[in-house]
């Protein structure tokens, strides 16, 4: 199953690694990311196999959630059905 992390904010270094340690702690297996950094804005999507994941899914969402909230950042994560589900016409 594959899930979608967002993450929003002032750009600072060690965003990426921050979420990379999250899903690395979580068993979560990061299948690819696009980031950019405009002015002073980062903005990051990670798409994320959940299937081997040792916590559930709610869990891995407030740890990422806290991470934010820690560096001042919007981080949040969706399965990729919902995610797919949102973005139709």
């Amino acid at each position: 199953m594959r899930a979608v992390i967002t993450v929003i904010g002032k750009d600072t270094v060690g965003i990426l690694a921050g979420v990379s340690n999250i899903c690395v702690n979580r068993k979560v297996n990061i299948i690819e990311v696009t980031q950019s950094i405009m002015q002073d804005m980062f903005a990051m999507i990670m798409m994320v196999d959940i299937s081997g994941s040792d916590v559930p899914f709610t869990t891995l969402s407030e740890d990422l959630r806290e991470f934010g909230e820690k560096s001042a950042l919007s981080v949040h994560i969706m399965h990729e059905d919902i995610f797919n589900s949102m973005h139709r016409i």
